[in-house]
């Protein structure tokens, strides 16, 4: 899911269709030029997510950090399947 911090409550239905799904899902706070208002902790706290999920910090319109965090959701759906 990704998340613009300046808009929260847009991310709600996606986030709840996830966790409601029993899908692994990765939130990925898109930040502009390394400026991100909250921590990880805070955004997870407002969106009352458990610790499974994980939360990275990324610039979606650079193509090496869209990259990584398609890798770090694959990684984590497949370590999901695992457990």
């Amino acid at each position: 899911v990704l998340v613009d911090t300046r808009r929260l409550a847009d991310c709600f239905p996606a986030v709840d269709y996830f966790e409601n799904s029993g899908l692994p899902f990765v939130i990925a706070l898109n930040g502009f030029d390394g400026h991100q208002p909250y921590t990880p902790d805070e955004v997870r706290e407002a969106l009352q997510i458990g610790p499974d999920a994980p939360i990275i910090i990324t610039d979606a319109r650079h193509r090496s950090e869209a990259k990584s965090a398609l890798i770090t959701l694959v990684e984590h759906a497949l370590m999901a399947r695992l457990r």
